[in-house]
């Protein structure tokens, strides 16, 4: 028994080092056979894959019978699936990629007014919208930044500065009780100025 398991354990291994195999390949459009660098290549149903250079070309360690997903914005998923019978350890793979036309706007047909004086009444009665400079000036409105400021969400870096400040509050405060803030002047000061500043009014207020 002790001997057959190095031998089984051997033969295990030997299967596995024949199942791997480096895929070097290059991604193309399809239509112009243009290279495209920046393409996504991942092994599907795992978290590992490979990005395209500036001339399309990726290499990649995967398993025999493992499936390429590629992915490209503005283009249609490819899936490439590595044989599972192939000889050797290394396989060669182009992929052309196809552009999505499914998110195309739809055909737009413009047609005059039939008369002058229909075109004057809905130039005139027509509320256009408020322009770029119009709206920015809108933004800018005391009322207008303190309610987007409570409603919009934090965005990445935000939220990666307060995980972290609140990692090395936590540390900081590693084995012992961290310090109220209800005793603390300079929070009841800020508190203050954000109830002056009308900071925990409702939307409703604001409009």
């Amino acid at each position: 028994m002790i001997g057959i398991l190095p031998l089984r354990t051997l033969a295990q291994f030997e299967n596995f080092k024949d199942s791997v195999i480096e895929v070097i390949g290059i991604v193309m459009t399809s239509d112009s056979l243009k290279a495209m660098p920046g393409a996504t290549v991942m092994v599907k149903g795992q978290n590992r894959g490979a990005v395209a250079n500036e001339q399309g070309v990726f290499s990649l360690v995967v398993l025999k019978g493992d499936v390429l997903q590629f992915t490209f914005v503005g283009f249609s998923p490819l899936e490439k699936k590595i044989p599972a019978n192939l000889p050797g350890n290394q396989y060669n793979l182009v992929a052309l990629m196809t552009g999505d036309t499914s998110h195309y706007l739809a055909t737009v047909v413009i047609k005059p007014k039939p008369t002058r004086q229909q075109f004057e009444h809905d130039f005139v009665t027509t509320d256009f919208k408020d322009d770029e400079l119009a709206t920015a000036t809108k933004n800018m409105d005391s009322k207008t930044r303190a309610r987007l400021i409570r409603n919009l969400p934090r965005n990445a870096q935000e939220m990666t500065n307060y995980q972290l400040t609140q990692q090395a509050r936590s540390y900081y405060y590693t084995g012992q009780t961290p310090p109220m803030n209800i005793f603390n002047p300079f929070a009841w000061n800020e508190f203050i100025k954000a109830w002056k500043r009308g900071d925990f009014k409702n939307n409703s207020d604001d409009q």
